[in-house]
């Protein structure tokens, strides 16, 4: 991202922000509510065009937004199909194989209105994951997640960095900055990078 900018209306809601994201690396960008968090993420995937500056991702992009892209009336595995045909792709085992990670295979058959809020958002990660993303946006990726899932969900991220891929984790409030690479604050939509404090937590 170089200098990105976006108003509306009147009202600035980023000013130029800039952030280089490579292969392997595990960001963190924290922020309050109305700092400008879901601006950047729908510019980066495409969703919103910025006023001014550049954002070039080179790969697959995968997208985890806050807000479930599911149906109540389809099972997991239906969505698992749908976007097996969306991406091209020739099996589901690497979305079998997320589940299991996620400890969520017992969930196959069941319709996602009947489904928990923290295991509809573990649907969702593996929904931006399962084509094997290069570059992954998460938009306040362990909301609803028990502690267990929490953990498993760090666990993820950081095998998938491992494996190459960027993560980028969105939030207005986390724990457990010790485990990324990098935090940055969103602050009125100047992106500041940030150190992690002594507990653990986010650094101010």
């Amino acid at each position: 991202m170089r200098g990105l900018r976006k108003s509306y209306r009147s009202r600035p809601v980023l000013r130029g922000v800039s952030l280089d994201l490579f292969p392997g690396q595990l960001v963190g960008v924290v922020g309050e509510n109305g700092a400008g968090k879901s601006t950047l993420l729908r510019i980066l995937t495409g969703d919103l065009a910025a006023d001014s500056g550049v954002a070039e991702c080179r790969g697959a992009v995968g997208s985890c937004p806050q807000g479930a892209v599911l149906h109540g009336a389809f099972t997991v595995e239906q969505h698992l199909r749908f976007f097996q045909a969306a991406y091209g792709l020739n099996s589901l085992d690497r979305a079998f194989e997320l589940l299991e990670q996620l400890n969520c295979t017992g969930y196959r058959k069941q319709r996602v209105e009947t489904l928990s809020g923290g295991t509809r958002q573990k649907l969702n990660l593996v929904l931006a994951l399962m084509h094997d993303p290069q570059v992954l946006l998460l938009d306040e990726p362990y909301q609803g997640f028990d502690w267990d899932t929490y953990l498993r969900f760090w666990d993820l991220a950081r095998t998938l960095c491992d494996r190459g891929c960027a993560v980028l984790v969105v939030s207005h409030l986390a724990y457990d900055a010790s485990r990324l690479d990098t935090l940055y604050r969103l602050d009125a939509g100047v992106l500041h990078e940030t150190g992690q404090s002594a507990t653990g937590g986010w650094g101010s």
